[in-house]
């Protein structure tokens, strides 16, 4: 069984029965304010298995589906048996490290929260995109396929402004943040991918 369904069914079973179970929902879910002051350092990890609604989740999920198994493959080639490991990190490093500027910024905050498995997608399609740069990115509001990196960049850019302005409650810095880690985890594991995305990007450029 691939570790990407595994996720995806844990994920969707946990946040279902939070749906319906608003204690499970507050005992899961990231609060900076409750971290600090009570030492529940889980929910740096539990929040990336309960979501907001039916919506976040599916969309979430769908994108987990559509690179995950593309990105656990790669692992596995490059990496042989320890590349489901990574994998795991990748994803679990993802939870964890794209809420930590969150958690610098609102621990003295009571009244933030954050759920959603967005921190640890954005670092799997970004991981994704180190190693096929040149692929093509359907997104939903664009009506044709774009050059997976230039969706990238887009994305981080976009990421950036949103988080700095903060005027919604979509947690962009956890994209942005989850992106970064993406990259550079999966840099950090084969250095020559740094070179393979260049050369990529190089040839795009070429013609």
């Amino acid at each position: 069984m691939k570790i990407t369904y595994l996720i995806i069914f844990i994920t969707a079973i946990t946040s279902f029965f939070s749906f319906s179970n608003s204690e499970l929902f507050a005992r899961l879910r990231f609060n900076a304010y409750i971290i600090k002051n009570n030492k529940q350092w889980y929910r740096f990890f539990s929040y990336g298995l309960v979501h907001a609604d039916w919506p976040h989740l599916i969309i979430n999920m769908f994108v987990l589906y559509s690179f995950g198994t593309q990105v656990e493959m790669l692992m596995i080639y490059f990496f042989g048996s320890k590349g489901i490991l990574y994998f795991i990190l990748l994803y679990v490093g993802g939870i964890v490290l794209s809420v930590i500027p969150s958690f610098e910024k609102q621990k003295n905050n009571i009244y933030y929260n954050a759920v959603g498995a967005s921190g640890a997608v954005s670092a799997v399609v970004f991981s994704s995109i180190i190693f096929y740069p040149d692929s093509k990115i359907l997104f939903m509001f664009i009506p044709f396929p774009i050059p997976a990196v230039l969706f990238g960049l887009i994305y981080l850019i976009y990421s950036a402004v949103m988080a700095k302005k903060a005027k919604d409650n979509i947690g962009h810095d956890a994209h942005f943040w989850g992106a970064v880690f993406g990259i550079a985890f999966t840099i950090a594991l084969k250095p020559a991918l740094a070179g393979m995305f260049i050369s990529q990007i190089g040839k795009m450029l070429s013609f």
